[in-house]
């Protein structure tokens, strides 16, 4: 090997390494952000269900009043 050969793969070795490096780091972002957002979705459904149990107790609530009124 010439010395400049020797100096593109040495230059190749470093670049492919450089590259895998980068790509575990995206890979290890992109879990990250998927998990995240996994977890903001539970969470903004467990909020839409305590909406809908608020909800429904309102209108128990508005549907009794309105019963007792009736009744008078």
């Amino acid at each position: 090997m010439t010395p400049l050969s020797l100096h593109r793969s040495a230059f190749l070795v470093l670049l492919c390494g450089v590259l895998t490096a980068c790509g575990a780091e995206v890979a290890t972002t992109a879990v990250t952000g998927t998990k995240l957002q996994a977890e903001q979705a539970k969470q903004a459904t467990a909020q839409a269900e305590k909406i809908k149990a608020g909800l429904a107790e309102a209108t128990q609530r508005t549907e009794a009043a309105a019963s007792a009124a009736d009744s008078q």
